[in-house]
């Protein structure tokens, strides 16, 4: 399923925490991508929800499971993914993309829902190391883009580089009785960004100029996850969908792998039963 030595990058489309527990169309698609892409040394995460005023890596030997939402059942905030942290591995994120100043969080953070509810499908017995890489809320859009193409490097030493996020993510507008559905303007938006990551990932910030970004891209959280992906498919192989779906109207389920062959990409039905009474301000999904 790869195309070359180096270990293949993911983009997941995370939606609610809710994933954490069900199986779906988009569970079942990410336990495959488990199975059936090389195991990594680590898995290194960029996750939505982890977006700061710095740019930080998790150097803790132990991460703390993190439930970072509210209005959800009990057993999701039960959820445990006791998964090892790699400190070595922090230290040489923090080389790899020098210049570019990257803290040493020992104790502040840990896992968020945004890594563990795909991560509990990918690896399930929690036994791959994992560490975390914070978005920082105050640089542009293209440093991101430029960060992501700095860490290539460690895919060629057994590090899994993974961006967790939504391409499209509308809180406001989610449609919570409609698990399936896709707004028009949700469609696409996603169609345009698999044929800019497909054709020219390095020009991704095109799609701030696309008519349907200011709905599609409401806050940057979940967006720029996608910037990290598109900056490692510009330095290599370049993107191909993995997964394609939809879920509530204004979320994109869509995923993204770098370094893997060409096949016929998975069409997810189903999403993740949120229940109906949860408003949009409650989820942080």
């Amino acid at each position: 399923m790869t195309q070359s030595d180096r270990t293949p990058a993911l983009f997941i489309g995370h939606g609610s925490p809710m994933n954490t527990l069900e199986s779906n169309g988009f569970t079942r698609a990410w336990a495959g991508m488990g199975r059936e892409l090389p195991r990594p040394r680590a898995v290194l995460v960029v996750s939505a929800h982890w977006f700061i005023g710095a740019t930080a890596v998790t150097a803790m030997a132990r991460p703390r499971t993190i439930h970072d939402f509210y209005g959800f059942p009990p057993a999701l905030n039960e959820f445990d993914y006791p998964a090892p942290g790699l400190p070595e591995l922090a230290a040489e994120v923090a080389e790899e993309v020098k210049p570019t100043w990257v803290g040493l969080d020992h104790d502040q953070w840990g896992l968020d829902h945004g890594t563990w509810s795909v991560l509990a499908h990918l690896y399930p017995e929690a036994d791959v190391p994992v560490v975390q890489l914070s978005i920082n809320a105050l640089k542009p859009l293209d440093y991101h883009l430029e960060l992501g193409a700095k860490l290539a490097g460690l895919r060629e030493r057994g590090v899994m580089i993974l961006s967790s996020g939504n391409v499209v993510h509308n809180l406001r507008e989610v449609q919570w009785r409609d698990p399936t559905h896709a707004f028009d303007w949700n469609q696409r938006f996603d169609e345009a960004t698999e044929q800019q990551l497909v054709e020219d990932p390095g020009a991704v910030l095109r799609l701030l100029d696309h008519p349907d970004y200011a709905r599609a891209v409401p806050t940057p959280d979940h967006f720029v996850p996608l910037l990290y992906t598109a900056g490692l498919a510009a330095a290599g192989e370049g993107a191909r969908a993995m997964v394609r779906g939809y879920a509530m109207g204004s979320l994109s389920m869509t995923c993204y792998g770098v370094g893997v062959e060409e096949e016929c990409p998975v069409e997810a039905e189903g999403a993740a039963g949120i229940p109906a009474a949860v408003p949009a301000d409650q989820s942080n999904i």
